[in-house]
């Protein structure tokens, strides 16, 4: 495992606990093989203790993790359980009634995390894998252009280096205590704070779900010391701080003065709003960007002046370029695709070879998104394709959501895409063309989507039309589309 649990998950949890419910994790996850040798385990736990104790024992037994996200309805979690080719699947025994049907039905082995953590069995030998740096380690499911959720797979090599850049970067030590709020199935919560907590022996101390009370309070004591979450997540605890008490006010501020690092991620950070935050903590967030498929390329600095609306220039040991369509590089200040080379850039799209070429040029990882360099720094200025949506720090595919849409009776065509908004970078907006004869409102199909799209993929807002538009070949106009949800 090259991943080292030195850290501690909170105050009250020993490196030595996190250890021992790795071992014997993996102890039970080996059934006394060797070697899971790569296999595929999906695991649905909860933010915490388990779901660390989880990740290390499943790379101490030698199997590629794959997390699963705790607000996914059943349709997704099958999907992934399917796609991976999972053997095994480990959930939360509060998650078993849900993701056990779901196992076995995929035939792969169905077992919680209490019963691996106490079956490990005394006489079963510790795992001592020495693994190499090209095996693979972490498949982490995103959306790609196709409508279809892709597992990037990366190595253990690719980790390490992901890891090893962002802490040289951000200067990570065994003195500082991060709080993790973000999602565990993305890898701004596993790769940027968890294992960079655990590689530099840090305290990382977990909350189930954000909650804007919980995190002031965390960071009005003063024993924070680095803090990284989403716009949304800014926005509500602006919002927490608006409302509070003048006395409770001053001291959530005087304690987050105190932090030495505060970031910005996975969305774009509105100017508004980090100056707002500046107002209220006295600190600029550091904005960086970065992809599932290459961990983080691109930051502002750790000392010196961060401009708003700029991402920086690239990490430690990680090269970018702006290309034109034919690949060949841009003069300077003209907008080009950032394309990424570097030992960080993931392995493989799983089961997806002919996606996976395709998604290189030359050895350089195509990102699909356009930016500029502004005196120095790059500055990005969208996505190459308008059926990709960053809503909430998630980043969603238009196609995948038009395809579950257009199971509703009502719907006879729609098409989906993302209008600019100041809380949630995107917002998910539909059109559609309602079957004859009948009507749809927002908050029916969003009753409807509940159980079938992830919370974040359910659109905000409908907007019926006769007819979409389209052009002469049929293809359906998507600017136009969007021009449909904003103000006259």
């Amino acid at each position: 495992m090259l991943i080292s649990p030195a850290g501690r998950i909170a105050a009250n949890d020993s490196p030595g606990a996190l250890d021992k419910a790795a071992s014997d994790i993996a102890i039970a996850i080996l059934a006394r093989r060797p070697d899971l040798g790569e296999v595929r385990v999906v695991f649905l736990v909860s933010p915490g203790f388990d779901y660390v104790a989880a990740l290390l024992g499943i790379w101490r037994a030698g199997g590629v993790a794959v997390p699963l996200a705790v607000s996914h309805p059943p349709a997704e979690l099958d999907f992934v359980i399917r796609d991976s080719g999972a053997e095994i699947v480990v959930a939360d025994p509060s998650f078993a009634g849900v993701v056990r049907p779901l196992a076995l039905s995929a035939g792969a082995r169905f077992v919680t995390t209490q019963a691996l953590m106490t079956d490990a069995g005394e006489d079963a030998p510790i795992p001592s894998l020495h693994l190499a740096p090209t095996r693979r380690a972490l498949m982490v499911y995103t959306s790609g252009t196709t409508g279809r959720p892709k597992g990037v797979v990366t190595t253990h090599g690719n980790i390490v280096a992901q890891v090893s850049s962002l802490v040289t970067a951000w200067e990570w030590t065994a003195a500082d205590r991060t709080l993790l709020v973000l999602p565990l199935h993305h890898i701004h919560g596993i790769i940027n704070v968890l294992c960079s907590a655990l590689w530099s022996g840090a305290v990382c101390e977990i909350l189930p779900r954000f909650d804007a009370e919980q995190v002031w309070d965390r960071l009005a004591s003063g024993e924070i010391t680095v803090f990284t979450a989403v716009p949304t997540m800014y926005h509500r605890l602006i919002a927490s701080w608006d409302a509070a008490p003048p006395v409770v006010q001053k001291a959530r501020s005087a304690g987050a003065r105190r932090m030495r690092l505060m970031m910005s991620g996975s969305a774009a950070l509105p100017v508004h709003m980090l100056e707002r935050w500046r107002e209220i903590t006295g600190h600029t967030l550091l904005e960086r960007y970065g992809m599932t498929e290459i961990g983080m390329a691109l930051s502002n600095p750790l000392h010196g002046e961060r401009r708003a609306g700029t991402v920086g220039t690239p990490l430690p040991d990680v090269s970018v370029r702006l290309v034109d369509e034919q690949g060949n590089d841009v003069p300077a200040g003209t907008p080009g695709e950032i394309e990424v080379q570097g030992p960080g850039v993931f392995l493989e799209y799983w089961n997806r070879p002919d996606e996976t070429r395709t998604a290189f040029r030359d050895g350089w990882f195509r990102t699909g998104d356009v930016a500029v360099v502004d005196a120095g720094a790059y500055r990005l200025l969208g996505r190459m394709s308008v059926d990709i949506i960053k809503t909430g720090g998630y980043k969603v595919s238009a196609l995948d959501i038009e395809e579950v849409l257009r199971q509703h009776p009502a719907i006879a065509e729609c098409a989906v895409v993302g209008v600019p908004d100041d809380v949630w970078g995107e917002q998910v907006c539909v059109a559609i063309e309602p079957a004859a004869g009948v009507t749809v409102d927002i908050e029916s199909l969003q009753a409807w989507a509940r159980p079938r799209l992830a919370p974040y993929k359910i659109p905000r807002m409908l907007c019926c039309v006769a007819a979409l538009p389209r052009n002469a070949m049929g293809k359906v106009v998507k600017p136009d589309v969007a021009r449909l949800f904003r103000p006259a």
